[in-house]
């Protein structure tokens, strides 16, 4: 996990600035900084660096190929790098380091673009082609990691990990959007696809590529991101292979096999344990692989309180087990500070309490933590699922179920983004198929890059500690984008397709599996 930024276009940064940019990404990457820059061709790639896989320094980044034709800055993991590595090296190609980052550049180098079909993982990455004078920005298909990008007025291309770190660049002016200020207020975060709370600053998309040229910038040309992943369709036959028991076998097994591979890493690893469900079902999966380690957190002096079920499940699993208590003036004194490693419009509380949880497991020697973020939105776990997405809602008018959707983002608030919000349903039907499907689209793709993952990637960040995600691995995600509604949403139980793969696969007790979400982000009685 690591913080990325850089540049094509003239001017070059100076050495300040390049400075001034890799001190603000620095709680991403403690643990050492570098520096790609060809000034005539116009480009620069900076780096900032938390070591998880080789240790060593020659995982340094930025990370040429044998020739320094092509140069990698990296941030994320690359989970099936282990499968890849022997591919590549039967094709040629030779490894200085053991890292997952020397995997996607040879991979890149061997496939081109075409490797972002071949990997999984979580990942903002940038590539310099210096053979075809081309930039490359790739972002994750679930939108886990985050990517930013700038046009200068001059016609320079900036890209950085956080918006904070265009504020180490000259020339650059923060002012607000005020179209992402009003989604902002109406959802409590800015649901646009690539707007930010900051004029002219984008999102690379989830699933998204952008490659620009050095001929691009010298033309004023701005090319735009093109998607490489689509969500498969929904495939309803509940018989043979596609019915509950198969689809609950075939996402065990897969499950299984991400857990595996997101517990690799050469520091110590530990999962964050509420008791729930999905943070359950990882730790259970984690629990049949070898000895774990799991966190549960508190409020204390309230009625909110995880610990009795996280430790529950713990003595159920045998972990090795810990409690973190939270305290009213933790949170006041973090307000200010998680504003600004969070930096950009942002209402969740829980981000407060979610960065001193992460604070706390640094402190406890576990830089590497699995989380169960992700499994409401890919299963259908939240109330809009049944409101705006049950069966009642296929009678409904796109107007009607863009109301109902509406209405369970914005809470008791009526503004402008009604309209804009019916329109985007109207399209995500074209693309779902069916009101459930509408719904999951628009949770994944932009309640949860732009709110639930933002919040665990700046928490997690601002602690120098890496979050990751099963739920949110492209190959688990798949499996719950072809369940249809009838097999996530049955009998008033939600995802009813995870709890009962937990049930039929002996994972875990069903006071654990049935047990409802506690929800709440802080304790309300603070």
């Amino acid at each position: 996990m690591c913080g990325i930024a850089g540049w094509l276009g003239a001017p070059p940064l100076d050495d300040d600035e390049q400075g001034r940019v890799q001190g603000l990404l620095s709680h991403r990457g403690p643990d050492d900084e570098g520096r790609f820059v060809d000034a005539a061709a116009g480009v620069g790639l900076l780096h900032r660096r938390l070591s998880i896989i080789d240790l060593s320094p020659l995982g340094h980044q930025p990370m040429p190929n044998e020739d320094s034709s092509v140069v990698l800055c990296f941030n994320g993991e690359i989970y099936n790098f282990a499968e890849l590595r022997p591919e590549l090296e039967a094709k040629g190609h030779v490894f200085r380091s053991r890292t997952d980052s020397e995997v996607l550049l040879h991979g890149w180098e061997e496939w081109g673009e075409a490797v972002l079909e071949r990997v999984r993982g979580m990942f903002a990455f940038a590539i310099w082609d210096g053979r075809r004078k081309a930039l490359t920005l790739a972002r994750d298909p679930m939108g886990i990691k985050p990517l930013f990008l700038w046009w200068s007025t001059g016609g320079r291309l900036a890209f950085a990990s956080e918006l904070k770190a265009f504020l180490g660049l000259t020339g650059f002016s923060a002012r607000p959007d005020l179209v992402a200020l009003r989604q902002f207020l109406e959802f409590s975060f800015v649901s646009d696809l690539e707007r930010t709370s900051l004029e002219g600053v984008r999102k690379l998309p989830p699933g998204h590529v952008l490659t620009v040229t050095a001929e691009d910038v010298a033309a004023g040309r701005r090319p735009r991101p093109r998607p490489y992943f689509a969500p498969p369709r929904v495939e309803r036959s509940q018989e043979g292979e596609w019915s509950l028991d198969a689809r609950a076998d075939r996402l065990f097994a897969t499950l299984s096999e991400v857990v595996g591979q997101h517990l690799v890493a050469d520091v110590p690893v530990g999962l964050l344990l509420s008791g729930g469900l999905d943070s359950s079902v990882v730790a259970a999966l984690a629990r049949r692989l070898g000895p774990v380690r799991t966190l549960s957190m508190g409020f204390a002096e309230s009625g909110l309180d995880e610990r009795p079920f996280g430790r529950a499940v713990s003595e159920h699993l045998g972990t090795d087990h810990e409690e973190v208590v939270i305290r009213p003036e933790e949170i006041v004194g973090g307000v200010e500070e998680a504003a600004w490693y969070v930096d950009d419009l942002f209402g969740d509380w829980g981000v407060v309490t979610t960065m001193l949880l992460y604070r706390k497991c640094r402190e406890a020697g576990v830089k590497v933590v699995l989380v169960g973020e992700g499994s409401d939105e890919v299963f259908g776990g939240y109330p809009d699922f049944a409101s705006a997405g049950g069966a009642e809602a296929e009678g409904l008018g796109a107007f009607r179920r863009g109301l109902r959707l509406y209405r369970w983002f914005s809470g008791r608030r009526w503004g402008p983004e009604l309209l804009p919000l019916v329109r985007l349903v109207k399209e995500l039907d074209a693309e779902g198929g069916d009101p459930f499907s509408t719904v999951r689209l628009f949770e994944t793709r932009h309640q949860l890059p732009s709110n639930y993952n933002m919040k665990v990637d700046r928490a997690s960040m601002a602690a120098s500690v890496e979050a990751r995600v099963p739920f949110l691995d492209r190959r688990v995600a798949e499996e719950g984008f072809r369940a249809p509604r009838e097999m996530l949403l049955r009998d008033g139980t939600n995802k009813f397709l995870l709890r009962h793969m937990a049930e039929r696969h002996g994972l875990l007790p069903k006071e654990t599996t049935r047990r409802p979400k506690l929800g709440g982000s802080i304790a309300a009685s603070w």
